[in-house]
C-alpha cells in the first residue's frame, strides 16, 4: 500500500490527511484508525493480491444520517484503465443499500477531471461548486460537488 500511496499526484487530489511523501508510519497510523474512523465503511482496493487504493464513506449524523460523503484513491500506476470507475460502480449502490442512504456525495478538486469523470460515468450529478473551498500547496481551489440521490429506499441506486 505504501508503494502505491507514495506519489505526489495522488496526494495532490486528496485532503491533507493523505500526505506526501507517504511513509510506512503514515500507513500504520491509517491502519490503526488514527486517520479515519475504521467503524465506517472502508475498503482496500486490491489488484493481484496487493493493496493499491482505497474507498470509504463517512455517514452523516442526526438529521443528516440519511446521507454520506465518500472518497477514493488509486495508485498512480493504475490510472486510466477504468478500474476506479468499476470500483465506484460496485461501492456506491452497495453503501447506499447498507446504510439506507438517500444521498451519496463526493467532492472533487477543480484540477482533477479524471475523478469527476468516474462519478459522472456512475450516474452522479454535478450539483455545483464550493468556490475557494480548499487551500492546498499554496493555491486556492474550488471543490466540485457530485451526488447520487434517490427519493425512496426502494429506488434503484
Amino acid at each position: 500500500m505504501v508503494a502505491q500511496a507514495n506519489h505526489e499526484r495522488i496526494s495532490r487530489g486528496l485532503s491533507d490527511r493523505f500526505p506526501y511523501p507517504y511513509t510506512r508510519r503514515d500507513g500504520e497510523l491509517f491502519l490503526s484508525g488514527q486517520v479515519v474512523d475504521l467503524n465506517e465503511p472502508l475498503f482496500a482496493i486490491e489488484v493481484e493480491g496487493r493493496a493499491c487504493g482505497g474507498i470509504g464513506a463517512h455517514p452523516g449524523k442526526g438529521e443528516r444520517k440519511h446521507a454520506a460523503e465518500f472518497g477514493y484513491w488509486l495508485g498512480h500506476s493504475l490510472w486510466g484503465a477504468g478500474l476506479m470507475t468499476r470500483v465506484v460502480a460496485a461501492f456506491a449502490p452497495w453503501v447506499m443499500r447498507e446504510l439506507s442512504l438517500y444521498r451519496l456525495c463526493a467532492t472533487v478538486l477543480d484540477h482533477n477531471p479524471a475523478s469527476a469523470r468516474v462519478l459522472l460515468k456512475n450516474g452522479f450529478t454535478e450539483e455545483g461548486a464550493q468556490r475557494c473551498a480548499v487551500f492546498k500547496h499554496g493555491q486556492v481551489h474550488d471543490l466540485r460537488v457530485f451526488a447520487k440521490v434517490r427519493r425512496s429506499l426502494n429506488d434503484a441506486t
